[in-house]
């Protein structure tokens, strides 16, 4: 069942099929179809930004794709900061882990938020709720974001035009396909590479409490 609903919303007839249902709204279909992606984790950017380049053309595509994304990252990334940050803080205090790992999401570098947010495959709502909660710099998150995301779009709709002219062209869909494996890999790398830093200073920061204990007595 999962499998089947995962395999609909992956191909590009869904979303199509999903867009031209709504082509009354005129430029407000494609900017909430884009937004969604924020909201909901499953749901594939690419995918998303190649129907709207085939059906807007590169420009359009790009600009809608673009707006849309920022505009959900935005909304998302609000709604967690100004109603659920105090709870989860509360939350956090009480469990050393999830403060750690707070504590580690606070002190994340713009560059390495930047990286994070500029491969399509990572997930947005789950960078925009670390973030949201945290104490990262709003101004900041929202600046990096929305600069990330532009590169990122921008490189989406170079392949949607690849795709396009892949009727012509074959050699495109290699280049298409090579740009989407390096950045999926790039990603999962990323990714990695954030887990392994956390769960490093969270075992640094056990066994410096641990030997502060034992030395407690000697003193």
């Amino acid at each position: 069942m999962l499998h089947e609903i995962w395999k609909s919303i992956s191909s590009l007839e869904f979303w199509l099929e999903l867009l031209n249902s709504f082509k009354h709204l005129g430029p407000l279909a494609p900017i909430l179809l884009t937004a969604l992606e924020s909201f909901i984790p499953p749901l594939p950017l690419v995918a998303i930004v190649l129907v709207n380049v085939a059906a807007h053309g590169v420009f359009l595509g790009f600009l809608y794709s673009w707006i849309g994304t920022c505009a959900g990252c935005t909304v998302v990334f609000l709604v967690f900061r100004h109603l659920f940050r105090d709870r989860f803080m509360k939350f956090s205090d009480r469990h050393p882990k999830v403060l750690k790992a707070r504590k580690w999401v606070e002190k994340t570098s713009v560059a390495t938020l930047f990286m994070l947010v500029l491969f399509p495959f990572t997930p947005s709502a789950f960078v925009n709720f670390a973030f949201g909660v945290s104490e990262f710099s709003r101004r900041k998150y929202l600046l990096t974001i929305y600069g990330a995301k532009l590169i990122m779009i921008s490189l989406l709709a170079a392949v949607g035009q690849s795709a396009v002219s892949a009727i012509h062209n074959p050699w495109f869909i290699l280049i298409s396909i090579g740009i989407l494996v390096v950045t999926y890999f790039l990603s999962k790398a990323v990714t990695k590479l954030k887990i392994d830093r956390v769960n490093e200073t969270t075992s640094k920061t056990e066994n410096g409490s641990e030997e502060n204990t034992e030395k407690a007595p000697e003193e």
